[in-house]
């Protein structure tokens, strides 16, 4: 495949072309021909000293058809691994158009080149390289011809073709006036397909050797697996619990179960990813908390998944190899929504103040300064709620440095219930272990 200076390298392939065969346009028209692949607008058609000139103008690039679903998908179901470089297959389409100032000189140069270029239909890679790698001193040419060696177009899987490309009037008459200059004689080309691929590492799959397990002492493969019943053949997962039914999300700390099928196997470790995790944390469950149907996980809460996690939503998935099976499988994924958890009474275990709430100012305020388990990020939204009165966290420089809230002078000193949004997720307020559900005591401050 090629590199992107392809696209470059082809203009310089064609204008060499084009130069080489105008010796017997020289003659013809009794000066030397000039070969130039640049915009039409940039030609001075006012100086007489001007030679006759044939340009190379690329107007369009567009994709190609044949190729455009080579190698996809170019990335896993999860977006994050490459499988496959997939190749960027574009074709060029070209306007050739003929200068000159005495009668007859734009015809024959334009005829000279069509002829060319029939004749040439294909540009095979003898030609490419005879081009691009120039025998001459590399100082003497032009960094941007020097760079062009490197685009390995000789090397790609497909031949160049030139071919003609039909151009109705209307069509001719708008690329003429975006060009914004006088029209003189042109022929339009299509030349296809040039084929740019990267170079990243990717991940190509092993050839199939047998369908299943093979059975050591008779030689015969497993075959295809079937399941009399019509739940999914594959381990996956169903449904997040939280401990207290009805809560809307979890806090660090707590115990949780995932509900499934075919979960049964051995090695399982439950993997959650979030947008601001750099790497997914991989949880190991022990064997005791596994069964066909269910994964009972614990949330850490000690000083490194304050930093680690954050509140908000993640994606949950469990990895382990099923039973029967030599390859671990990686479930689908659930989410699951990481609560914020307002610290007001402070934590000794972890280091952080209580809540502290001031008033003063002018104009007055009601300030409020608290930490969030886990901490909250940078990157990440905070809003803090007294009753219905709403305020969102100040700027802050590091993720360990509290939230700041600043209330109007309004609000009037008193008890009033407190609810840290973050991301989206809210501190859980409401204590949903009895009947009916109440309002949590403990998520009460007392303005002063």
């Amino acid at each position: 495949m090629s590199s992107p200076l392809a696209i470059g390298a082809v203009s310089a392939v064609l204008r060499d072309l084009l130069d080489n065969g105008m010796i017997d346009a020289s003659a013809a028209v009794g000066s030397a021909v000039k070969v130039t692949a640049v915009a039409p607008d940039t030609i001075n058609l006012e100086s007489a000293e001007e030679p006759p000139r044939l340009n190379l103008f690329l107007h369009q690039v567009t994709a190609n058809a044949g190729w455009r679903n080579a190698g996809l998908p170019s990335r896993s179901a999860a977006g994050g691994e490459r499988l496959t470089n997939a190749p960027l297959a574009l074709d060029l389409h070209y306007l050739i158009t003929a200068y000159g100032r005495a009668n007859y000189e734009a015809e024959i140069l334009l005829g000279y080149a069509m002829h060319l270029l029939h004749q040439r239909p294909v540009l095979d890679r003898a030609a490419i390289r005879a081009c691009l790698n120039n025998p001459l001193d590399a100082n003497l040419l032009p960094p941007a011809f020097q760079a062009l060696s490197g685009s390995d177009l000789a090397d790609q899987v497909e031949l160049i073709k030139v071919s003609p490309a039909a151009m109705g009037n209307d069509e001719m008459s708008r690329l003429w006036t975006a060009i914004q200059t006088h029209y003189r004689p042109s022929a339009a080309y299509q030349v296809s397909v040039v084929l740019i691929e990267g170079a990243q590492p990717a991940r190509a799959p092993l050839p199939v050797l047998s369908r299943g397990a093979v059975d050591a002492a008779s030689k015969r493969e497993r075959g295809v697996s079937v399941q009399p019943d019509l739940l999914p053949p594959l381990p996956t997962l169903l449904e997040l619990k939280s401990p207290v039914q009805g809560n809307p999300a979890l806090r660090l700390g707590e115990t949780f179960s995932v509900s499934g099928v075919r979960l049964s196997g051995s090695g399982h470790r439950l993997r959650l990813t979030h947008r601001l995790a750099p790497q997914p944390i991989e949880l190991p469950i022990p064997a005791q908390d596994v069964s066909d149907t269910q994964l009972r996980v614990t949330l850490p809460n000690d000083a490194a998944a304050q930093s680690t996690f954050a509140a908000g939503q993640w994606a949950l998935t469990a990895l382990f190899t099923p039973e029967g099976e030599s390859w671990p499988r990686e479930t689908n994924a659930v989410p699951l929504l990481l609560a914020p958890v307002a610290v007001l009474a402070g934590d000794a275990a972890l280091g952080l103040p209580a809540v502290q709430l001031a008033r003063g100012g002018v104009p007055s305020l009601v300030t409020v300064t608290i930490h969030a388990r886990p901490r909250v990020r940078l990157a990440q939204t905070a809003t803090l709620m007294l009753d219905t009165a709403q305020a969102t966290a100040k700027p802050r420089a590091t993720d360990a440095d509290p939230l700041v809230f600043e209330f109007p002078g309004t609000l009037t000193p008193g008890q009033y219930w407190l609810r840290l949004r973050v991301d989206g997720a809210d501190s859980l307020l409401i204590d949903r272990s009895g009947e009916p559900p109440v309002f949590d005591v403990s998520q009460r401050v007392t303005v002063p």
